[in-house]
């Protein structure tokens, strides 16, 4: 361990929250121990804003809630205390120790490693230990202002190297989700991860199954949403990461490397990291309709190749199949995954809709994000899609007189319209056609 004086480092505390400090000298003044941890050290030292201060101390979850009337205790597989100041949260963690001749209520791991709890309480220097990487293991003290770096994280921060703290497999058994913040980290902070940190992780990849798919949603937000999506995407991909958390679409670009559905993938990342830069705003509920449109495409494609159904019907049964199998790595809230299948099922009316109708359309609460889809599908697939991406964006950006002459003159010779009313020629002579279950059906605003 490196005690590095107050002289010889760049922190101030103008550069910590207030509220951070606060619960700093509460405790230190209670006569506990008390240190700004992790990457609020981390990223002061390097310059950058921290999004979070995170405390931690030899209080125990118990001892801090007494203290703070403000807190209140979360998690069963680590107890913390939040405590609370308006919309700002600081996180207070108890030193963690040595796992030992512990009772399985502290303490249990699964019979590949993982930790399914973990709350044996140790001093500094265990938690120090039991930290992820040595970039993490800065301790900023509040009693003397000085920093204490483990496992030589200051040089690693100095030499932008992401380095785990003890045995890396052992480690990434513990908790594989490491190796999903060894990437992020990497991207997020400019560095290289170091040869025996990065070396088991292809092999362990597949533990990230195991992994609840509520927890595996919010890492996603994390890799996807802080403007890094295209770097995180291509190192997971390297590293065998994406395939545990997107099986779906890992199969579609395995059979064709360079297809429609890797097109799409580079796209999103792509366009979500612009918005990202561009303060402009991100949803999920685009990201994932976007992400599974062609496993959408093929189990539609699929099903109406299995039962007979109608392209639509076909299309709506796929939605629920789609999204359920993604949602048993990555439990997208139903908030999300609901305009997204608003956004799947405006797809098809787009398809169709060139001519007056589409003014109709325009006045759909989702149209934008649904329009955004089919854009990124005409660069992706050209032909008839590209051609009805383009009629539709010169009908966006034109002006109201303008828009008219676009809608009348495309109801005389639109491409799309002209295919359908050939199709409907073609169905015609077919008797009985109310009762066969083949008619067109009219799209609804169901999800």
């Amino acid at each position: 361990m490196d005690i590095v004086t107050r002289d010889a480092h760049t922190i101030s505390r103008r550069q910590i929250s207030e509220n951070a400090l606060k619960v700093l000298y509460r405790l230190s003044k209670s006569g506990y121990k008390a240190y700004l941890v992790g990457g609020g050290v981390r990223d002061i030292l390097l310059g950058m804003e921290p999004k979070d201060f995170d405390v931690v101390t030899n209080a125990t979850p118990e001892e801090i809630k007494k203290l703070f009337r403000n807190s209140r205790l979360v998690g069963r597989r680590f107890r913390l205390a939040h405590i609370v100041f308006g919309r700002d949260v600081i996180e207070v963690a108890t030193f963690r120790g040595h796992h030992g001749e512990t009772d399985d209520k502290i303490s249990k791991s699964n019979a590949e490693g993982r930790l399914l709890r973990d709350n044996v309480y140790g001093e500094i220097d265990e938690d120090a230990e039991r930290r992820d990487f040595t970039i993490n293991a800065l301790y900023y003290d509040i009693s003397d202002y000085s920093i204490h770096s483990y496992g030589g994280g200051i040089r690693d921060l100095d030499d932008r190297t992401i380095r785990l703290i003890g045995d890396p497999e052992t480690r990434y058994r513990e908790d594989p989700v490491r190796m999903l913040r060894a990437v992020r980290f990497a991207t997020k902070l400019d560095m290289s991860i170091e040869s025996k940190t990065a070396e088991p992780i292809n092999a362990l990849a597949p533990l990230l199954k195991d992994i609840p798919a509520a927890r595996m949603y919010e890492e996603v937000l994390k890799l996807f949403f802080a403007g890094k999506a295209k770097a995180n995407y291509d190192m997971m991909r390297d590293f065998g990461l994406f395939q545990p958390l997107f099986p779906q679409i890992s199969a579609l670009i395995k059979e064709q490397p360079n297809g429609n559905t890797a097109k799409m993938l580079n796209a999103v990342m792509t366009n979500t990291d612009l918005r990202v830069s561009q303060d402009k705003p991100v949803t999920p509920a685009f990201f994932y309709a976007a992400l599974l449109w062609y496993p959408l495409k093929q189990r539609a494609d699929d099903i109406a190749l299995e039962s007979g159904l109608s392209h639509y019907d076909a299309h709506v049964a796929a939605m629920g199949d789609v999204m359920e199998q993604q949602c048993r790595t990555i439990s997208i809230p139903r908030r999300f995954s609901t305009p997204a299948k608003d956004i799947w099922q405006l797809q098809l009316r787009l398809e169709r809709s060139q001519g007056t109708r589409a003014f109709k359309l325009l006045e759909h609460p989702k149209f934008r994000a649904a329009y955004d889809l089919l854009l990124l599908r005409g660069e992706a697939e050209g032909g008839n899609i590209g051609k009805i991406a383009t009629w539709w964006k010169s009908f966006v950006e034109a002006d109201e007189t303008e828009r008219s002459d676009i809608a009348k003159s495309s109801n005389k010779k639109g491409p799309s319209r002209n295919r359908n009313a050939h199709q409907r020629k073609r169905r015609r002579p077919k008797p009985k056609s109310d009762n066969s279950g083949s008619s067109e059906v009219k799209p609804t605003n169901k999800g």
